[in-house]
């Protein structure tokens, strides 16, 4: 898990370990590790590219691109972090 605040909680530890799983931490920051890092690196990048001046301009682009990340491309993103 990444170290989200919440994520710590006793709760979650006792849940986790309820289910018979280990509980294991990625380090401090693990952009390399983490699928959701490599799909935000792509939609930021072509967010600089677009340079949306506006709220409105903005999320609708947002939309368009999360649009473009396709199933395999998340496959890719999870087998690439382990």
């Amino acid at each position: 898990m990444n170290n989200l605040g919440s994520h710590k909680a006793a709760a979650v530890r006792q849940l986790i370990q309820a289910a018979g799983a280990r509980l294991l931490f990625l380090p401090p920051y693990s952009p390399d590790l983490s699928p959701s890092e490599q799909a935000f690196s792509k939609i930021k990048h072509w967010m600089r590219l677009a340079q949306k001046r506006t709220i409105k301009d903005t999320c609708q682009h947002v939309g368009t691109l999360v649009q473009t990340i396709q199933p395999e491309e998340c496959a890719n993103y999870l087998r690439n972090a382990g």
